[in-house]
């Protein structure tokens, strides 16, 4: 295998450069499965509320005949009579447009989610460039397109005269029907053709956003060299986060030395482990760890115990227990009470005795 070079993209794109895509509009869309959901959403819309806007429609039309002899045709009236008209068979597909925006609306966000960006209308003069248009032109993507709206013309083509085929044993029939009946027989004949291409539109759409996810994935993906420079830009070069973790080790060894005198007891392993434990019963629910090390920081923690004269007593498993389990300034868990509760009942007695001796 030869050696990968720089220049390769092979890498998983990085949170930052899904997020960095994202505020360009660079997102996995399938504008197929837009248009399944509309035209599904319309075609089930127009079963339902069909008969209604059917009949509103033939009330419009039966009014617009009747008065239409007594029409000002003339050319500043025109416009009016058409915004009239044309305003009430608005409000009559009302329901149905409405259906589909809102379709269109929620298959966008289940594919997105909440996505605005201005970039992609943003003038790019690099979209004059006739090399690199023509490259869009002639490229995979623009072959998978084609090949799309050709399969798609093929499929809708077959499932509608499959789909006319099958009724069209009923149209003979219809020679000895009524207006109301021809119009009943024709809005039953498209919704079922109109649904039988939807849901041959639903298999071409999932494979068309199989594959702009996969096309999506593919323009993201980053060489690992630019997944190190990403990583030096935002965190920084390994010796400065060495540097940065260092610091931050030392003050919090710095915080915890203040606290250790403070302490109630300090239990040892009694060489790796030193936990420092505190209990003021007023304000504290169970122990607290205010201090925590290991080698020479253990040492350091005992150190200034015994300086400050808090007990230090020497108990291996539950030293190494609070050491795995429990972070500093957290409350001892449950399981381990019974144990830090001899520990500082123990203490507490010591303390109680040289008192008295005193």
């Amino acid at each position: 295998m030869p050696e990968e070079t720089y220049q390769e993209r092979t890498e998983s794109a990085t949170p930052r450069r899904r997020q960095d895509a994202r505020k360009k509009g660079q997102v996995a869309r399938s504008m197929e499965l837009n248009s399944f959901a509309v035209l599904f959403v319309g075609v089930i819309t127009l079963f339902f509320v069909g008969p209604l806007i059917t009949r509103q429609l033939a009330d419009l039309m039966r009014m617009v005949f009747q008065e239409s002899a007594r029409f000002d045709l003339s050319a500043g009236n025109v416009p009016r009579l058409v915004l009239t008209y044309g305003g009430r068979m608005l409000i009559i597909l009302t329901p149905v447009l409405v259906a589909m925006m809102v379709a269109g609306l929620l298959i966008n966000f289940a594919q997105v989610g909440f996505c605005m960006s201005a970039d992609p209308l943003a003038p790019r003069l690099d979209r004059l460039d006739l090399v690199k248009g023509l490259k869009r032109l002639f490229n995979l993507r623009s072959a998978v397109e084609l090949l799309r709206n050709i399969l798609k013309l093929v499929v809708i083509g077959w499932i509608a005269y499959a789909a006319i085929k099958a009724e069209s044993k009923h149209f003979i029939p219809l020679v000895d029907s009524d207006v109301h009946q021809l119009l009943s027989f024709i809005g039953t004949a498209m919704f079922h053709i109109g649904l039988k291409i939807t849901l041959g539109l639903l298999v071409l759409s999932i494979l068309d956003y199989a594959y702009q996810k996969w096309d999506f994935e593919k323009s993201i993906r980053m060489s690992r060299q630019e997944v190190k420079e990403e990583i030096k830009q935002y965190e920084g070069s390994p010796v400065t986060r060495s540097r940065v973790r260092r610091v931050q080790m030392e003050l919090s060894r710095m915080r915890q030395t203040r606290e250790v005198p403070k302490a109630d007891v300090v239990v040892t392993n009694p060489t790796h482990l030193a936990v420092a434990l505190k209990y003021d019963p007023d304000k504290m629910g169970a122990p607290t760890v205010v201090a925590k090390g290991a080698r020479l920081f253990a040492e350091k923690i005992k150190k200034i115990a015994r300086e400050h004269g808090v007990p230090v007593v020497h108990n291996a498993p539950l030293a190494r227990a609070l050491y795995q389990a429990v972070e500093i300034g957290a409350e001892v868990p449950g399981h381990l009470y019974k144990a830090v509760a001899e520990v500082l009942a123990f203490v507490y007695r010591l303390k109680n005795h040289e008192a008295a001796v005193e």
